[in-house]
């Protein structure tokens, strides 16, 4: 029945997309990448809805993150939940606060190691909340809501990764011109600690 309508659907349905950034140096490359996307838009008879648009901005808000000129930061009304965010109670609560920090776990340098009294708690022995499990708490949602500006990637520079270990983890930050780009962070388990 599909194959009937092909022909018919392919004229009249209109097919929006949402989550389409253009970013470049310099205005005038922002013109004629912003050309070439909506060149191809047309030819693959994509619309954009004009009032859902936004041109020339300098920063955006996208994806949990605000993209501007100095780099790609966190969101503060996310943060602003997880500064509010309540001693959790069980498992679930627990859950909900890791994953909406996890997402931002690359803007902060020892996720891993500040989350290892949390994280335990997920296991299977049970939930028993901990004096030590309250102080990574609040020193996450601290660390959160302090979080730096993370560099943009430019491909035409050199990197450089810095790592570090301990006994309880290991981290790496990549940089480019001595800004961070992201932060990467592990806990080491028990097993792990013994390699």
């Amino acid at each position: 029945m599909n194959a009937v309508f092909a022909p018919f659907l392919r004229k009249f349905v209109i097919v929006f997309l949402d989550d389409i950034l253009v970013y470049s140096v310099s205005w005038e490359e922002r013109l004629y990448h912003l050309r070439l996307v909506l060149e191809q838009l047309r030819k693959s008879q994509f619309y954009a809805k004009l009032s859902k648009c936004s041109f020339g901005q300098n920063s955006i808000q996208y994806l949990g993150h605000i993209i501007s000129d100095k780099g790609v930061a966190t969101d503060p009304d996310k943060t602003a939940v997880m500064e509010q965010w309540p001693l959790p109670t069980n498992v679930t609560e627990l859950r909900g606060f890791l994953g909406l920090t996890g997402y931002y776990r690359k803007f902060l340098q020892n996720y891993g190691i500040i989350t290892k009294p949390l994280t335990q708690l997920l296991t299977k022995k049970g939930f028993v909340w901990t004096e030590e499990a309250t102080l990574a708490f609040l020193q996450l949602k601290m660390a959160m809501t302090n979080t730096p500006v993370l560099g943009l990637l430019d491909f035409n520079l050199p990197f450089s990764v810095e790592t570090d270990a301990c006994d309880s983890g290991v981290g790496a930050v990549l940089t480019q011109q001595g800004h961070p780009i992201a932060y990467m962070s592990k806990a080491l388990g028990i097993l792990n600690r013994n390699i």
